[in-house]
């Protein structure tokens, strides 16, 4: 697999795409080939908005920090300024849940299976497919499926 390296900014929720740093900023290099669904948009096997809701799905799965820890958790602290009226960070982590359960359950059962194990785990279509005992070549079109309706729950146009 190829690496597609970008910069982007780093802040407390994570990288933010590009273009949206103000002032001085950290930055860090994301490899965006590593991702399962940023391999097959890579190849045109994915659109750009079913790309785009596969991204959605798995910010929100890190941002609500449902991978499984394995080491000390090393957060910033946050400091409360003056007129900071923006989420805690929980309230944000809550609400990423909630978007992340509410994106499975559009999804659908029996699409659901794929679509955590591709986006979310990070697996190969075709390992998925060896795990779930599909046949081969169909979690593709599975996929595409379950991302469909993704967007449409995100609202990616």
């Amino acid at each position: 697999m190829a690496r597609h390296l970008i910069e982007r900014e780093l802040t407390s929720e994570g990288p933010r795409r590009a273009g949206t740093a103000k002032g001085k900023s950290r930055t860090v290099t994301v490899n965006t080939g590593e991702s399962p669904i940023a391999w097959l948009h890579s190849r045109g096997h994915l659109d750009d908005r079913l790309f785009e809701a596969g991204e959605a799905m798995r910010r929100d799965y890190e941002r609500a920090q449902l991978s499984a820890n394995v080491t000390m958790r090393w957060d910033p602290v946050r400091i409360k300024t003056t007129g900071d009226t923006g989420l805690t960070a929980g309230e944000k982590q809550i609400a990423a849940k909630t978007r992340f359960d509410g994106a499975l359950a559009a999804a659908g059962s029996g699409l659901d299976d794929i679509l955590w194990r591709v986006v979310c785990a990070g697996e190969g279509v075709p390992d998925a497919e060896k795990s779930l005992g599909w046949p081969a070549r169909s979690g593709k079109l599975v996929l595409k499926l379950a991302l469909d309706r993704v967007a449409d729950f995100y609202r990616i146009g």
